[in-house]
């Protein structure tokens, strides 16, 4: 029991600092700040100073340490799949065309991560400062009218936003993604919640295609009706937590595997609802935070009146940006 435990201690323990971090985040920003400090004091003690110099510049500045992060995690979980899932799978005569989609899945979500870290995601610049102005009305409340960036020293568009890592305003900005190095803005949050969701369904198919197999293996080798001796001599027959070891024990790298999956099907399907929902309602995770944070302080100033126009509208505007149709004219 000694690996299924200490397996199941780390995914709760990975759960529920993620959980903490989100709850953290959505009510105070300085509780969170001061956390990271202390976070960083401890670091300072185990790494290297150059090593805790490149971590808070991965935070800090735009770097491609998260890109490519994120495309080793990808590569390790596709040749562990095709390693091992992939032969055992078509041998068991399972369903070729669910075996095979994972691959189908990736390209399309290769393609939609490639999109989101390449294209601009709405940058205001001297030369599109007027026009990006007149895409949203100003609620002055949130969003003020006639007020400069202090960095950019240009005037700040309605539901704009200055992102410190990309030191430039960004025009619809959500958040900035260390994974893509990029900010998701106007122009390409189409791209990134596409990415998202293929990148849940990536998650799913893997997971679905390993589970079957596992459990083709318990099937086919009768473990449901087996029997074992226990350290006192009794004989016990073989219960979910016994098969579940054996599994672990038999095959480490594909139990791990699919625990992996599913703690990033939890946190991406999360994400990718709330973001999701962000859209069809016409928010930013920005204005979301911001009315949220100052909920208080705005009854007084008025509440913001919001740019939601109908899902369909507010979906129209997500694949359509009405900056495009600002340029076409």
């Amino acid at each position: 029991m000694d690996f299924l435990w200490l397996f199941l201690f780390y995914v709760g323990f990975l759960i529920l600092c993620v959980s903490v971090f989100c709850f953290l985040r959505g009510r105070s920003s300085s509780g969170l700040d001061a956390i990271f400090h202390r976070a960083e004091k401890v670091l300072s003690f185990v790494l290297p100073t150059c090593l805790q110099g490149y971590l808070s510049s991965c935070f800090q500045t735009r770097s491609v340490a998260f890109v490519v992060l994120h495309l080793i995690l990808d590569a390790l979980v596709f040749a562990e799949y095709t390693w091992e899932v992939l032969d055992y799978s078509l041998e068991l005569e399972m369903n070729w065309m669910l075996v095979f989609l994972p691959y189908v899945l990736i390209s399309v979500n290769l393609y939609l991560f490639y999109k989101c870290c390449t294209v601009d995601p709405g940058t205001v610049t001297k030369q599109n400062e007027a026009l990006c102005t007149q895409v949203y009305e100003y609620d002055e409340v949130l969003f003020l009218h006639g007020k400069k960036c202090p960095t950019c020293q240009l005037l700040k568009p309605a539901r704009s936003k200055h992102c410190g890592v990309c030191g430039s305003c960004i025009q619809r900005l959500d958040h900035h993604c260390v994974w893509v190095n990029n900010c998701i803005g106007a122009l390409n949050i189409r791209y990134f919640l596409l990415y998202l969701l293929s990148l849940t369904f990536t998650a799913i198919s893997l997971a679905v295609v390993i589970t079957g197999f596992l459990l083709q293996v318990v099937l086919l080798s009768h473990m449901m009706t087996a029997s074992y001796v226990d350290s006192e001599g009794h004989e016990e027959m073989a219960g979910i937590v016994f098969i579940i070891q054996h599994l672990f024990l038999t095959f480490p790298r594909i139990v791990f595997t699919l625990g992996f999956l599913f703690i990033l099907i939890l946190l991406l399907g999360g994400y990718t609802c709330f973001l999701w929902y962000l859209c069809i309602t016409n928010q930013t995770t920005n204005e979301w935070y911001k009315s949220r944070r100052w909920q208080s302080s705005m009854s007084a100033l008025g509440s913001p009146k919001g740019y939601s126009r109908g899902v369909l509208t507010n979906m129209q505007e997500i694949f359509q940006p009405l900056t495009c149709y600002k340029k076409q004219r």
